[in-house]
């Protein structure tokens, strides 16, 4: 495909706003304030510990940032062929008017000099957010996170929920679970539930889009019965990190399948990151340690995915060997999106392969192109203009080249991958089941929308650049019934004056002996019992006679109301037909 279509393609996404689905950037404190916090970033940190520079110069306890910028960039040059060395020279250049292509002994004081004067702006975070047209990133936060202090419409919070669900066993985690959400854990499955509804509650409340969760690769997502479950958090509660490795892997999958039903029950998305196998390199630096595992695979969690057809679970492989499972999952399951290109999978040439084979797969609106991990804001322009270009290729070479797209039509598939698709998954499906404050247009309760709240929902999916509202629902929620306080039944025994049957008076008029049914014939009645209310007993259309039936006399409910009422047999006809042989009627002439 010729240059210019590419670069056409290119300017057009590269103008786009983008809304990064997923950073582990602190929101107290986004962006960098010396070349350290770049250049500390992990990926650099542990490519130059495996070029060979020793982890003890790297990890030395109150290293200053700029000793560690100085030992770092003398072991940079053997990265210098590495896409991530070409972010970090990207970053120089755009943010710090950086004139080279390489950072070295020569120039790298004046460049930390003079980032360390831009940085110390009070409006260097919305500047980063400006220049790389970021409108919004996700975060990573702790279940236990306040949620205060910060802008969330612009830090989007995220509860992720790996310690609640690989770390239970240790007390902190189970004292961090009742402290923030005030509900003591009992030993019953009811207050773990109960507990982490608060946690749903306070995220949604805060602005919350979605629920995350990094996976091993030996995990199986599965239901555990109740009482397994309870032996399972028994455990937990009172043995704490000796408890049996199969007690440890029940609990884990009783929370991580509560979690799953929170998502439900919120409309929240749940991120699934599958495949990382953690402390491989237990000598590495720092986040250096862990690699995927080609053992995990997706039929791991089938069982998930038929169960919950209504949450959206976007899924990250750890590596590019994983995708052609994971793009045919979401070209079968309607609930299964593919989700950016994680870690070990985030390199151009993973990125072109992976990425051109689920658009020339998978439905268009259940791609989430890309997301950067970053944890600073720095790098969210880097990481999204490495896939801009590998994107703009495949969209000219493939879809322009190949397929005879116009490159419009091209520039939109583009559009919907980096922007549309997040807010269509994260930010609008997630108001749609969420009520909010009219005052300040934040979500209020995880309850159903009533009409009232309409308004206020519009509001609020307007402020994130979408307006959504699900259809009402005109039966009522067991929770809106409790919030009127009004019971549904009353029992009125009037006033004391009032006179009340006597029971010896009612029973001193009933017949003494039962009908007998059983005898009855509407041609030959057997005896004059039956003759006497031949009379009364009149049978419906073309009924012969009447037998006994205990099923038939069972009061059964409704399938629409509830309600106990006797069976019609036309309604249990296999051929919707009214049954002749069956019904009968009682009148009383």
């Amino acid at each position: 495909m010729p240059h210019s279509a590419a670069e056409t393609i290119y300017q057009a996404i590269e103008s786009i706003e983008l809304i990064d689905p997923h950073t582990h950037i602190n929101p107290h404190a986004p962006a960098s304030r010396t070349l350290a916090d770049i250049l500390g970033y992990h990926y650099y940190t542990e490519l130059a510990h495996s070029a060979g520079m020793p982890k003890e110069p790297i990890e030395e306890p109150d290293l200053a940032p700029r000793e560690l910028v100085r030992r770092l960039v003398e072991n940079l040059q053997p990265l210098e062929n590495t896409s991530q060395y070409h972010w970090l020279v990207a970053i120089c250049q755009k943010f710090f008017s950086f004139q080279s292509d390489r950072l070295d002994s020569s120039n790298w004081e004046a460049l930390y000099d003079t980032a360390e004067k831009t940085m110390s702006a009070a409006d260097w975070s919305q500047t980063v957010l400006q220049e790389s047209k970021v409108r919004a990133v996700f975060l990573t936060n702790d279940f236990d996170d306040s949620l205060e202090g910060f802008d969330t419409e612009t830090y989007i919070p995220c509860l992720r929920t790996d310690d609640l669900v690989f770390k239970f066993h240790q007390r902190e985690t189970q004292e961090r679970l009742e402290r923030s959400s005030g509900v003591s854990l009992n030993g019953s499955l009811s207050s773990l539930r109960d507990a982490l509804r608060q946690r749903f509650e306070h995220f949604s409340a805060k602005g919350g889009r979605a629920c995350a969760i990094s996976l091993p690769p030996n995990f199986e997502p599965t239901l555990v019965n109740e009482g397994r479950g309870t032996n399972a958090f028994d455990a937990m509660l009172h043995q704490s990190e000796s408890a049996a490795p199969a007690q440890k892997q029940a609990f884990s999958r009783t929370l991580f399948w509560m979690l799953a039903e929170l998502c439900d029950e919120f409309g929240l998305p749940f991120d699934l990151m599958i495949g990382v196998n953690r402390g491989v390199y237990a000598s590495g630096v720092y986040q250096g340690q862990d690699l995927y595992d080609s053992r995990v695979s997706l039929i791991q969690y089938r069982e998930l995915f038929n169960a919950f057809a209504d949450v959206k679970f976007p899924v990250s492989v750890l590596a590019s060997v994983t995708n052609q499972e994971l793009v045919s999952y979401a070209w079968i399951f309607p609930n299964v999106l593919t989700n950016g290109h994680w870690w070990y999978s985030n390199t151009p040439s993973f990125i072109h392969r992976d990425a051109q084979a689920r658009l020339e797969a998978v439905p268009a609106n259940k791609q989430i192109g890309y997301y950067s991990d970053a944890y600073k804001l720095e790098f969210v322009w880097p990481k999204f203009d490495m896939y801009r270009r590998v994107l703009s290729n495949v969209l000219a070479d493939h879809f322009v080249g190949m397929n005879g797209w116009s490159e419009e039509r091209a520039i939109e598939l583009g559009h919907r991958v980096l922007r549309g698709n997040v807010e269509e998954i994260f930010l609008k499906q997630s108001a749609s089941k969420m009520t909010f404050d009219s005052a300040s247009s934040k979500p209020a309760s995880s309850k159903p929308a009533s009409t009232s709240d309409l308004g206020s929902i519009a509001l609020a999916a307007e402020a994130i650049g979408t307006v959504a509202v699900e259809p009402i629902d005109q039966l009522p929620s067991e929770d809106e019934i409790q919030m009127l306080e009004v019971p549904d039944v009353e029992l009125d025994r009037g006033s004391d004056q009032e006179s009340h049957p006597d029971a010896d008076a009612i029973d001193a008029q009933a017949e003494p002996d039962p009908l007998p049914l059983e005898s009855l014939s509407f041609d030959n009645p057997s005896d004059e019992s039956a003759a006497s209310l031949h009379h009364e007993i009149q049978p419906l259309r073309n009924e012969k006679s009447f037998e006994l039936d205990e099923d038939s006399l069972q009061l059964k409910p409704d399938p629409m109301t509830g309600e106990l009422r006797l069976p019609n047999p036309a309604e249990s006809n296999d051929e919707g037909e009214n049954s002749e042989d069956d019904d009968f009627e009682l009148r009383d002439e």
